[in-house]
């Protein structure tokens, strides 16, 4: 009788278990077609950019093949089939709202405005605004701007901690907007821009590929905060938390460190924003 009672209880635990796993939302779709689709951002190297042979490449990119590794333990899927979903800057929020791309891997800061939108995974990197010039220009710091033209890429968070530094320290400057990061490249690099803002690491990025690096230089100002995330579909809590629970296995597995140095090693140690970023995301079980 105590043994039926015991194998009873562990058959309604058991049922209770596999029910309380359940999935549903994204993680059920993904899971019934073995596929999960991710955006990625042709143009923000070093984070999220297409490779010569046009393979998804990038630090941000890097993640997202191992978070789907998690993801196929998570929800019991041997192998998930990436479909690879390039995005622009303008497409990349309506491509996970309307369902075309699971996720969006490349350098998309969080807002509240976008949350309105979409919603985030935790903080994958932490960036900052700054603005780059030619080194034969006369700016040497924020005041310096005044009368001076700015490039920025239009609706962008840039766009929006340039704007309001300018009204908050009254300075007198003109904003170019671009549509892509190219296009602002350009018009920075022929001239016709004294200033190209825009999150540092993507500026670098971009100056390697102009005709004169060494020409090029970042001031040392820093206009925003930028926190990094993944892009994910708005009220999918099970989602989010498959997504969250593979970033802190990979954070606390220290895996993270050999991915940041393998993207950031040449520019110096890993900054204490990151540092921090990496510690309190490592959450456990």
């Amino acid at each position: 009788m105590l043994r039926s009672v015991i194998i009873a209880t562990t058959l309604l635990f058991a049922a209770g278990a596999t029910q309380a796993q359940a999935l549903d939302g994204r993680l059920k779709k993904i899971a019934a077609a073995k596929t999960i689709a991710i955006a990625y951002r042709t143009d923000a190297v070093p984070f999220s950019f297409s490779a010569p042979d046009k393979s998804a490449d990038g630090y941000s990119v890097d993640i997202c093949k191992r978070l789907v590794y998690s993801l196929q333990r998570q929800i019991n899927v041997p192998e998930l089939h990436i479909k690879w979903v390039p995005v622009t800057l303008q497409t990349r929020f309506d491509a996970v709202a309307n369902g075309t791309a699971d996720m969006e891997c490349g350098a998309s800061s969080v807002t509240l405005s976008r949350m309105k939108l979409v919603d985030f995974s935790n903080y994958v990197f932490v960036e900052t605004t700054g603005l780059m010039i030619k080194r034969s220009s006369d700016i040497r710091a924020t005041p310096d701007l005044a009368g001076k033209k700015i490039v920025v890429v239009a609706g962008s968070s840039n766009e929006t901690a340039v704007t309001a530094l300018l009204k908050r320290r009254e300075i007198a400057s003109t904003i170019i907007p671009a549509k892509t990061r190219e296009e602002a490249f350009a018009i920075f690099e022929d001239g016709r821009a004294d200033v190209f803002a825009s999150d540092k690491l993507l500026l670098l990025g971009a100056a390697n590929k102009a005709k004169d690096p060494g020409s090029l230089v970042l001031l040392g100002d820093e206009l925003s905060l930028e926190p990094y995330a993944i892009v994910l579909p708005r009220g999918d809590a099970s989602f989010r938390l498959a997504v969250n629970t593979g970033l802190a296995q990979l954070f606390g597995s220290g895996e993270i460190v050999s991915l940041y140095k393998t993207w950031f090693g040449t520019l110096g140690p890993m900054d204490a924003l990151n540092q921090a970023n990496y510690v309190l995301n490592s959450i456990p079980e």
